[in-house]
């Protein structure tokens, strides 16, 4: 049966994808955290659109989840409007402040210093959130600035309860978060790991998130805010200066749109490798002819699709405003093709004798959710600080914590950030240049279906997304989406990292037989988010990650 629902989604019949019947009565929201899916659920029950329901959980997630996003990070929200039948990839990724410079993160002798590009201010971009929402909000929300951004300024007000998910995350990052007072004194309790049920408030956020429903951008970038900020990170070794800040700018993307047999693919453009990535893979599957292999071949194949795709997410993509990026080339079949004809079936390809990078690497923190109102608006967000808890350094009187999204470029062309991922030239650092991204919120649909879904994952998102591309497509419940077990390959190191449950014993034995070095992982990774309409019946399903503390609800 499986064979069978799999050569369906790679046939070639091309049908159109028209969005679903608009009297549905049902929305929903699925995010990391249960207060902010409510806080979307209340704005969509105010009569506030899937947009406006995108920037309440935006915000309220930069306040109960912390050590995932925040107003001192950014992200990528991919939105479809109902009313012009449109998509658009909102853009508010952070920028290298004017004073980066490719070498910064680099000794006298040209070697990486350690965890200078992961802590302190200095590791920080200019961030993009705050001015990604204000966008959205005015373009494409039906409520005031103030009435969206209210459930995060109450959240902030009131506080939340330290779980044991973000206990786990300050211990992760506990000596880099003393090392800053500000932000000891508001995520840790006594300077130490605060216990489970402790009440994290933010006041200094709540003001900040004030200024910003007042003022709009202006009260982030500009003024007594942008002032703390500046003052804040130089007087701590960072580099940031007022024009920054004043001149961030988001961007609005056309996104990546490819067709793999009856599915349309919708996902995010450089800066993030997101979009690329996938249709890259998807193609690749698809030229090979995936769905006539047996279980074991078809996994063999995924793995030497994803070594392939993150080869060339090594050594091409980078911000487009900064580089060529051959974008056309890279997700096109002809391409997909080409780079594929060379999968041996029989046996792995190792990395190193891939043509690129002539590196050997060595050796996770985002946030996602997906809404859909009653219209058919519908937004996937990915949003992100970089590592758990960022830069761990907040500016005194902001209450916003920095991101450390710099460690996101690469330092030095093959050398290793802190997802192990490796990059070249058209990732180096350069001034006002945005940072390569995995960030990869993404729509499917058919003429009978429809999913938003994405996740947090590190350099292991965009293999998630395919995993549920192929899950949706094979029929799988949103539920099961979000739970079934994850394997990943991204081309260096050359391992296959995997959940348990991936492969049977059987499969296993026959992987390594080819030559592929399985790493059993520890624990679980990922935390999806997904809503999945069945657009002949009208209902709508939406899932959260079992491996998080999420929620979904449909109403």
């Amino acid at each position: 049966m499986l064979k069978v629902i799999l050569s369906f989604l790679f046939s070639f019949m091309l049908l159109a994808c028209d969005g679903y019947d608009q009297s549905e009565t049902q929305h929903a929201v699925a995010s990391a955290h249960p207060i902010a899916t409510q806080a979307g659920i209340d704005i969509l029950n105010q009569g506030g659109n899937a947009f406006d329901a995108a920037v309440a959980v935006s915000a309220t997630l930069a306040v109960v989840e912390p050590y995932s996003s925040g107003m001192g990070g950014g992200g990528f929200w991919l939105l479809h409007s109902v009313k012009d039948q449109s998509d658009v990839m909102i853009d508010g990724r952070e920028v290298a402040p004017q004073k980066a410079h490719r070498d910064m993160y680099l000794d006298k002798t040209g070697n990486v210093i350690p965890k200078l590009s992961i802590n302190g201010p200095l590791s920080a971009g200019i961030p993009g959130q705050p001015a990604a929402l204000v966008h959205i909000n005015k373009q494409y929300g039906q409520l005031s600035l103030k009435e969206v951004l209210a459930p995060a300024i109450k959240a902030a007000q009131q506080g939340f309860k330290v779980s044991k998910h973000y206990q786990r995350m300050a211990s992760f990052r506990l000596k880099a978060l003393q090392a800053s007072p500000a932000a000891a004194e508001i995520f840790l309790q006594d300077n130490e790991l605060p216990e489970i049920g402790f009440t994290i408030k933010q006041n200094d956020l709540a003001n900040t998130l004030t200024a910003i429903a007042n003022q709009g951008s202006a009260g982030f970038y500009q003024g007594k805010v942008a002032d703390a900020l500046v003052n804040g990170t130089t007087a701590a070794g960072g580099i940031w200066t007022l024009a920054d800040l004043a001149e961030y700018q988001i961007k609005s993307r056309q996104p990546i749109v490819g067709q793999i047999g009856r599915f349309k693919v919708t996902s995010v453009a450089p800066p993030s490798s997101g979009g690329v990535a996938l249709l890259s893979m998807l193609n690749m599957l698809e030229a090979r002819d995936w769905a006539s292999l047996k279980l074991v071949d078809r996994k063999h194949l995924i793995i030497e699709s994803m070594r392939r795709a993150y080869r060339d997410r090594a050594m091409f993509l980078g911000d487009s405003d900064f580089v060529s990026v051959p974008v056309k080339r890279l997700t096109s079949k002809s391409y997909a093709k080409q780079i594929a004809a060379d999968i041996n079936m029989k046996q792995a390809t190792p990395s190193n004798e891939l043509p690129g990078l002539d590196v050997e690497a060595k050796g996770n923190h985002t946030t996602h959710f997906s809404i859909i109102d009653k219209q058919g608006n519908r937004v996937a967000a990915t949003l992100s600080v970089n590592y758990p808890f960022g830069s761990c350094f907040v500016p005194p009187g902001t209450g916003i914590l920095l991101n450390d999204e710099m460690d996101d470029f690469s330092a030095k062309p093959g050398s290793p950030n802190a997802y192990g991922l490796v990059g070249a030239k058209a990732n180096e650092i350069q001034p006002g240049k945005r940072m390569l991204s995995s960030m990869s919120p993404t729509f499917i649909e058919s003429d009978d279906k429809l999913a938003v879904l994405g996740t947090p994952g590190g350099s292991r998102i965009i293999t998630m997304v395919l995993h549920s591309i192929i899950n949706v497509a094979d029929g799988k419940s949103a539920q099961q989406v979000v739970s079934m077990p994850r394997f990943h390959h991204q081309y260096l190191p050359d391992e296959v990292q995997y959940e348990t449950g991936s492969f049977s014993a059987e499969e296993a034995n026959v992987l390594v037989s080819r030559g592929h070095r399985l790493k059993s992982l520890s624990s679980s990774y990922g935390n999806m988010q997904v809503v999945v309409v069945n657009k002949k019946t009208q209902q709508i399903e939406a899932a959260s990650d079992p491996r998080g503390e999420g929620q979904a609800i449909v109403e």
